[in-house]
């Protein structure tokens, strides 16, 4: 990783610039696959199955006996891993429910706020070189407690037409409606149309590379939502010299086998502590199965020697990390002063593998910045709020005089007539 120390503010946007293509590179071949798609379904999804995954696929919905014989090659001990963080997800993401809110705005007005959950949703789950169960339990789980009535999990085969044993056991234990066996942008596309056999669905959930995020993107103008514009993963480390260089770099490879266009960055205030860090990177690097993804990655990652904590926050809150790590002799500064980041992990002992699995956070994040508007996934992600209203005579009468004034200063008689009509009965004698 090359270190730069002390850059200038002026320096920080090209510094920490995202090793992404444009969207304009991509974009053409997005809309050239979802034009085939609606208008040709089912077809357009196994010409480009078969095109882009190498995999010639007759029916790519998977049968209850395909779910039933995956179930028996799962190992019993990875069964009660995949348990454990289901029960740990399951309780964080239940205790996020809320009460409905109700309250009487004055006399006679009574206003409240109800979720409701999102009927139809579509979950991509990557595959490919590591196919993520992990990301269905992620998302399934919500989607579950929420109660989504129709929960649709897409997965790109593998080159023999299937989907990894682990992702169908995990879907069946969290209780997804249906599986497809489809990836990339013609998942997405499928999604948002709906084909023979893939539902079209409400919104859209789940993280994949960057034509997914793109195709992702385009589905909104297509009247479907999506959870985030969520695309390569990243990790931003916030350590000095209290920290333990191993873990640190460790962490740094954890994101950077993800993909080659993942990015890792390590922010410190000692330039020794950057090259203990960077010894161990390359050492542990060359025991990688996924040593050339990640070294891809390292290419694309800095580490970035700066002055002090408070210009260590500026430049984190300045990138949006996806994920955020901080080990440091004063974690509580930037626990309590961190303003955009995706998920943030606290000390020497909480790697962010723990929240990619197993503590009961969820790890579907905003990446690329957006972590500055957007939250990550949560229960509210699987519900939208519905508004009441209920106003009784008393109430109209009191409320009803603004309302005119109100819609006769925006010229809208008809907002006024309205309420006029209704002031005029209710000021009858009985």
């Amino acid at each position: 990783m090359k270190t730069y120390i002390n850059p200038k503010k002026s320096e920080w946007s090209a510094l920490l610039q995202r090793p992404t293509k444009t969207v304009d590179a991509i974009e053409a071949t997005v809309n050239t696959v979802f034009n085939e798609v609606k208008n040709k379904g089912d077809k357009a999804i196994k010409a480009y199955t078969s095109k882009f995954d190498k995999v010639e696929l007759e029916v790519i919905e998977v049968t209850k006996d395909e779910i039933d014989e995956a179930e028996k090659r799962i190992s019993k001990d990875l069964k009660k891993a995949i348990e454990l963080a289901r029960k740990n997800i399951k309780r964080f993401h239940k205790a996020q429910k809320t009460k409905k809110v109700s309250l009487k705005t004055m006399k006679g007005v009574k206003c409240w706020q109800e979720k409701r959950p999102i009927q139809k949703v579509g979950l991509y789950i990557p595959g490919g070189t590591a196919p993520l169960f992990s990301t269905v339990l992620m998302l399934s789980i919500p989607a579950k407690i929420a109660g989504c009535k129709e929960i649709v999990l897409c997965s790109p085969p593998n080159s023999e037409g299937k989907i990894a044993d682990e992702i169908l056991y995990t879907a069946k234990r969290c209780g997804v409606t249906k599986i497809v066996k489809v990836g990339g942008i013609q998942a997405i596309a499928g999604l948002t149309f709906g084909t023979e056999s893939i539902p079209q669905v409400y919104k859209i959930f789940g993280p994949g590379n960057q034509y997914v995020t793109v195709a992702k993107q385009l589905a909104t103008k297509h009247g479907v939502a999506i959870d985030m514009p969520a695309g390569p993963s990243e990790l931003l480390v916030m350590a000095d010299e209290s920290a333990n260089p191993a873990y640190v770099a460790s962490d740094l490879l954890s994101q950077a086998e993800h993909g080659s266009d993942s990015q890792v960055i390590l922010v410190t205030t000692s330039n020794a502590f950057a090259e203990k860090v960077n010894a161990e990177v390359e050492s542990q690097l060359a025991d990688l199965p996924r040593k050339d993804m990640a070294t891809d990655a390292i290419a694309n990652s800095k580490s970035i020697v700066v002055k002090d904590f408070k210009t260590a926050l500026d430049l984190i809150d300045e990138y949006g990390p996806e994920h955020f790590i901080v080990s440091t002799t004063d974690n509580d500064f930037f626990v309590e002063s961190i303003g955009n980041a995706g998920s943030v992990f606290i000390g020497n002992y909480t790697p962010e593998s723990a929240g990619d699995y197993a503590s009961g956070t969820n790890h579907t994040l905003p990446t690329n910045g957006f972590s500055k508007a957007y939250s990550g996934v949560n229960l509210d992600s699987f519900q939208k709020s519905i508004t009441f209203q209920k106003i009784s005579q008393k109430g109209i009468a009191a409320i009803g005089p603004a309302i005119e004034l109100m819609a006769e200063a925006e010229g809208l008689q008809a907002h006024k007539n309205a309420i006029s009509i209704r002031l005029k009965d209710v000021s009858k004698p009985s």
